[in-house]
């Protein structure tokens, strides 16, 4: 395996841990940051901010690991089109966390709640523009990366589950996603991030020949 391919592996699988560690704080902590409920959503950022940050700071960390392991993926042979559609998608999930970062500046304002339900329903849909163009890149490299038949199909299945997560808000017309769904949600992608997890580890070369 070439440094590049290290190098990959070693992006992929930060991201993977930064976004199952962030994940691991919302759920329990109730900072889903519903926008059906912007001052119950400031409230909580209010009550927990420290621990708000601290999962802004890992989904960060996370996206932008996302967009580095792209671009380093982008220049192998038939691997154009995937990098670039998962470097859209860690580009998309930055600028959920620049909506969540504003969200919390607005917490500090309790009057400015109507702006917040403004942020948090941008950011919402940006990340489900995220969630949508990894669904994307995960069925490209599926089809297109020198990967194994049994990892191809785990792939497109991985990208199926991926698509219904990223189209259930879409069910839920005005009303918008409940804390609920939003956990389905989570638990539909995590096949993406396992398949990710499993490339990133042939990335590094610990692999069966």
């Amino acid at each position: 395996m070439t440094t590049t391919h290290r190098l990959t592996g070693v992006l992929l699988l930060t991201a993977l841990t930064a976004m199952v560690a962030g994940a691991a704080v919302v759920v329990p902590s109730g900072l889903t940051l519903n926008p059906a409920e912007p001052a119950a959503a400031l409230a909580a950022i209010r009550d927990r901010t420290a621990l708000h940050l601290v999962e802004l700071g890992l989904d960060v960390i996370g996206w932008t690991a996302l967009v580095a392991a792209a671009l380093t993926m982008a220049a192998r042979r038939g691997a154009t089109l995937p990098a670039g559609l998962l470097a859209c998608a860690g580009l998309a999930g930055l600028l959920h966390d620049a909506g969540n970062l504003a969200a919390t500046q607005l917490a500090a304002e309790p009057a400015a709640v109507e702006v917040a339900r403004a942020v948090l329903l941008v950011a919402k849909w940006t990340v489900d523009l995220a969630g949508l163009l990894w669904v994307a890149a995960t069925a490209a490299a599926a089809l297109l990366l020198p990967v194994t038949a049994g990892l191809r199909r785990a792939g497109v299945l991985a990208a199926l589950s991926g698509l219904v997560a990223a189209v259930l808000p879409w069910t839920t017309g005005v009303a918008g996603p409940s804390v609920a769904l939003e956990q389905v949600g989570y638990a539909l992608h995590l096949p993406i991030l396992v398949w990710y997890g499993v490339l990133g580890w042939r990335e590094l070369g610990w692999r069966t020949p």
